[in-house]
């Protein structure tokens, strides 16, 4: 199997394990760009595009099978504050998927032959809010309303043709629901990821009931956590194959935590290649990192997954 003959994604899943990238954020910056303001990486879709490319081509050299675009705290609203209109929003989030797959026929032409695939990030409505609502939920709006927010950019992004959405760091079960509501019958399939505290979602419902929402949605192909800390995946894994019967998508921080009145990382880094054996025993299928996780520590992730299937 090559690039050229890239099966669905949910077929891949079902044969064995992926690697996820790592978060972008943080190689954005690492590669020297500012993101401080609201738009966060989304503010370099309309101004330095390029950048997000190389984001991307540096992770698939590193090892990941998948990229996650540039969309993550991309919506129309976000975008009007900053006096950009809804033609020109429109693009910039459909530009994202663009971007991403053109990371993957730059690495393609390098010689890199596995297939690779393109997940849109769809953040959750605290991310719009840019001041950690996503760490909380509970945000004070009904569950159309929060479907109502997030279904005009599903379908601009669903049209640009990613291989899955990525309905990620979902603090809320209610915001999943929303969620789950407004994927319906755009035609990509979807996985669903919460960000989690212990064994509950960060607005406190228990991890069962918030999988259980997506165990009978067939656009969901994979349910799983990420933003979180690498010790609150385990059982996490564990819960999510259980419930659901789904593969299980885990993509946690390096450990750090997030100030987002400091609008700055502290704590230590404790995410570790040597856990992603027990993950990959326990029903994940889509493996990678999130804020703070680079090339390194995905090329690890890879290169542990990979001898783990030989040895297998």
């Amino acid at each position: 199997m090559t690039g050229k003959t890239r099966p669905p994604l949910a077929e891949a899943l079902a044969a064995g394990t992926l690697v996820l990238d790592g978060g972008m954020s943080n190689q954005l910056e690492w590669a020297g760009h500012d993101l401080g303001d609201a738009l966060w990486s989304a503010r370099l879709l309309g101004e330095r595009p390029e950048a997000i490319t190389d984001a991307h081509l540096t992770y698939f050299e590193a090892g990941a099978d998948v990229a996650i675009t540039s969309s993550y705290q991309a919506t129309f609203e976000g975008f009007a504050e900053r006096g950009i209109g809804r033609e020109r929003a429109a693009g910039l989030l459909a530009l994202s998927v663009d971007l991403a797959r053109e990371a993957a026929e730059r690495a393609h032409a390098e010689g890199i032959l596995r297939p690779l695939w393109v997940a849109a990030s769809v953040g959750p409505y605290g991310a719009r809010l840019a001041d950690g609502s996503e760490y909380r939920g509970r945000y004070g709006l009904t569950v159309a309303e929060l479907e109502a927010f997030h279904r005009p950019r599903l379908e601009v992004l669903a049209a640009a043709g990613p291989d899955v959405l990525a309905l990620e760091t979902v603090p809320d079960a209610d915001e999943a629901a929303a969620l789950l509501r407004a994927v319906r019958g755009l035609g990509v399939p979807a996985w669903l990821s919460y960000t989690v505290s212990g064994d509950r979602t960060r607005a406190g419902q228990p991890l069962e009931d918030a999988f259980a929402l997506a165990a009978d949605a067939d656009e969901v192909i994979a349910v799983g956590v990420n933003c979180c800390a690498p010790q609150d995946v385990d059982a996490a894994v564990e819960t999510a194959a259980r419930v659901t019967g789904k593969p299980v998508v885990v993509y946690p921080n390096s450990g750090e935590s997030w100030d987002a009145r400091a609008r700055a990382w502290d704590g230590r880094t404790t995410f570790a290649a040597s856990r992603v054996t027990t993950w990959a025993a326990a029903g994940a299928r889509l493996i990678g990192g999130c804020c703070r996780v680079g090339p390194a520590a995905i090329t690890s992730v890879a290169q542990t997954l990979r001898a783990s299937s030989a040895s297998g």
